[in-house]
């Protein structure tokens, strides 16, 4: 089977490439890098050209409310007319748990504009919404830094690691379109400050944590259920603990 992976040169899109691959899929990598831009539009057709499957894990370069929104509508409005045009059979697109509950944020309102596009359009689809990635903590211990302090809300999260996204995004590629959203997460559930203290302290970053409730998560104001899947969800059984005795870093002389 033909899968096109938009893009599938970045951390998760080349994880499923790779795991496709592997099991005897042409799997093709698509991204600005190989001459495919659904922004732009370029390069569409052609990688599109017998492909029962596209895959969507693409994601923007900003989290500026304009260039999000752009990107997510723009590049999903022509990658849906392509794959239409296409005769592609199902469409997969790697969304966000929580995006509902994060409309605050123009990037997650841009998410939501790009689910909303992918349900009414006519190709069959499905949405696979992530919690937060392990390899994500430290973007967000930074962009909560001032500093030397690290100011965190204690918000639940519970994130699973980028390989079990990629293995949950390459099983729905392989199966039927569900037509629906599909949750997927980590085993467990931690306070959002704890798992940034644990993650500096595994770097020996020197940066203190502050927990403080009111503090926001890129701009949003978080609950305890906000970034908490469905009890319906898929849980992953790699644990933040496996994943960083697996990710430590280099020792240093």
């Amino acid at each position: 089977m033909k899968v096109v992976v938009i893009g599938g040169t970045g951390l998760i899109g080349s994880k499923v490439v790779t795991t496709l691959s592997e099991h005897g899929h042409e799997a093709i990598a698509a991204s600005p890098e190989t001459g495919v831009n659904t922004l732009s539009g370029a390069g569409l057709a052609e990688v599109l050209t017998g492909a029962q499957v596209v895959v969507d894990v693409s994601n923007s370069p900003s989290f500026e409310d304009g260039p999000a929104w752009d990107f997510f509508t723009t590049g999903t409005g022509n990658l849906l007319t392509a794959a239409e045009e296409a005769g592609v059979a199902h469409l997969v697109a790697l969304s966000v748990v929580g995006t509902d509950r994060l409309v605050a944020s123009g990037y997650f309102r841009a998410k939501a504009a790009q689910e909303r596009l992918i349900r009414e359009a006519a190709v069959p689809f499905s949405i696979v919404r992530a919690t937060q990635f392990y390899e994500f903590v430290g973007r967000i211990a930074d962009s909560a830094t001032d500093g030397d302090t690290v100011r965190v809300t204690s918000a639940l999260a519970q994130p699973m690691a980028a390989d079990d996204v990629a293995a949950a995004v390459a099983r729905a590629a392989v199966g039927r379109p569900a037509n629906a959203i599909r949750e997927v997460a980590g085993p467990d559930r931690y306070p959002l400050d704890d798992l940034v203290r644990t993650r500096l302290r595994a770097q020996a970053d020197p940066r203190q944590v502050v927990t403080d409730r009111d503090a926001a998560y890129f701009g949003v104001l978080l609950d305890e259920h906000t970034l908490i899947p469905a009890t319906t969800a898929d849980t992953y059984d790699t644990s933040f603990t496996d994943w960083l005795i697996d990710h430590a870093p280099a020792p240093t002389r």
